[in-house]
């Protein structure tokens, strides 16, 4: 008996679509098909996390817009192209977009399989970046190595850190809440990354890499009294390298007056607020921007937020800053998306991405309008900067390949209950499938 009169026989190449199959065939000779045909979970598109994805490609385009309005004063004045450094943030995107797409390829088992190399390779940066003659030097900090351009080895620390400790909350889980000893590796190697960053030095990028390690460190279940301890051993010890440095105590102090010394500490702040006030609620329109115009030091790299608020005023900033609530939020979502599947390493690094990426943004548009100390720290994806615009690019990339494993994991779960109950229903084989997808 033919389930259809379609013309395919038994030995045709259609025999596998079950459109033809004679009745007697039994649950065996169906599963053996069913095992023959291509699998195909999901497709690439099914597991790309588009929200996502449409919010980092606003940011970045945003930000690419801002970096060509806030340089071109000093780009003319450098390089006698007023565009120069506008095409420099292309061409690191670009190269950004590019990595994003090879990272998303690869399966975080090999990030986790490598993340002690990879932590030594950051360290062994950071410690490399500090030689004479190698590391570069720009405004008294020694933080960048030049190899035709100049690259920053923090910036790939941070993602480095993440990575490792990542894998060690997974390997660690249940000890590290127990064992003091076992708690404190995290923290010495956050010791030693410190004690490297402020050697540059770069206090920014300390603050970022020493809370991200313990906000990690939180979400994975230490106990509070743990953290007390740390927090009250931290304090003299941060007290301490703020005011052995005369550099970072006048940072420090200048902050809480600004008007106290407009034309020397507190420069930086002052045209940063001048800024910030002239774009009143719709700015003053792109590009004509007054501050960038020499007034304000670094106007494409530190204070681009600072611009953007007088070009775009109220308005502008307030899409800024929520696409950066909704890029970190989403992290934190795919994290927790990730722990409920199973997948700790992956939950681990989405939550110590959107960490990082949230208190990054949050000391740099401190910085801006005077409520923190001025940092030379980039804002993610949106200041001029080709390794922080590579690094911040490959990190999103692991967060939506993140996403994918996990879009991945629970299609296949599905599609093996669907097929578990059309095996005992006889039901025919691209349901399954068509399930499967549909997840």
């Amino acid at each position: 008996m033919r389930l259809n009169n379609t013309g395919a026989g038994p030995g045709s190449d259609n025999a596998d679509s079950l459109d033809y199959m004679p009745m007697h065939v039994g649950a065996t000779a169906v599963n053996a098909a069913r095992a023959k045909r291509r699998t195909h979970i999901a497709s690439e598109r099914d597991t790309v996390d588009w929200v996502f994805f449409l919010l980092v490609a606003l940011l970045a385009t945003l930000g690419l817009v801002m970096v060509f309005s806030a340089s071109i004063s000093l780009s003319e004045r450098l390089h006698e192209d007023a565009l120069k450094l506008g095409r420099n943030q292309a061409t690191y995107l670009c190269v950004g977009i590019v990595a994003a797409m090879v990272v998303w390829k690869l399966p975080l088992a090999l990030w986790e399989r490598y993340s002690v190399v990879l932590l030594a390779g950051g360290l062994l940066l950071l410690c490399v970046v500090l030689v004479p003659g190698v590391g570069k030097s720009v405004n008294g900090a020694q933080r960048w190595i030049d190899i035709g351009v100049s690259v920053q080895p923090s910036e790939f620390f941070k993602l480095a850190l993440i990575v490792y400790l990542a894998g060690f909350l997974v390997r660690k889980g249940e000890q590290i809440r127990n064992n003091l000893v076992v708690f404190g590796t995290p923290l010495f190697i956050a010791a030693i990354a410190a004690t490297l960053l402020l050697s540059e030095p770069d206090f920014g990028a300390t603050v970022v890499v020493v809370f991200t390690v313990l906000a990690m460190m939180f979400t994975a279940g230490v106990r509070k009294r743990h953290f007390f301890v740390v927090f009250a051993a931290a304090i003299p010890f941060a007290l301490l390298a703020i005011y052995a440095s005369p550099y970072r105590r006048t940072r420090l102090l200048s902050f809480i007056n600004p008007w106290d010394d407009p034309f020397a500490t507190d420069f930086q702040l002052t045209q940063a607020l001048i800024a910030i006030g002239r774009g009143s609620f719709n700015g003053v329109g792109l590009g004509n921007s007054v501050q960038k115009m020499h007034y304000l030091p670094e106007p494409h790299t530190d204070f681009v937020f600072a611009v953007t608020a007088e070009e775009l005023g109220l308005v502008g900033v307030t899409i800024v800053l929520a696409l950066f609530a909704l890029i970190v939020s989403r992290c934190f979502r795919i994290a927790r998306n990730a722990e409920r599947a199973g997948h700790l390493f992956a939950s681990h690094v989405a939550t110590g991405i959107g960490f990082w990426l949230g208190f990054q943004t949050f000391i740099n548009i401190g910085a801006n309008v005077g409520v923190l100390p001025t940092k030379g720290i980039t804002l993610p994806l949106f200041s001029y900067g080709g390794t922080s615009v590579l690094v911040v690019c490959i990190a999103c990339a692991m967060v939506m390949r993140v996403h994918r494993e996990v879009a991945e994991h629970t299609a296949a779960d599905l599609r093996k209950q669907v097929e578990n109950r059309l095996g005992v229903s006889g039901a025919p084989v691209g349901v399954s499938d068509r399930v499967a997808h549909s997840v």
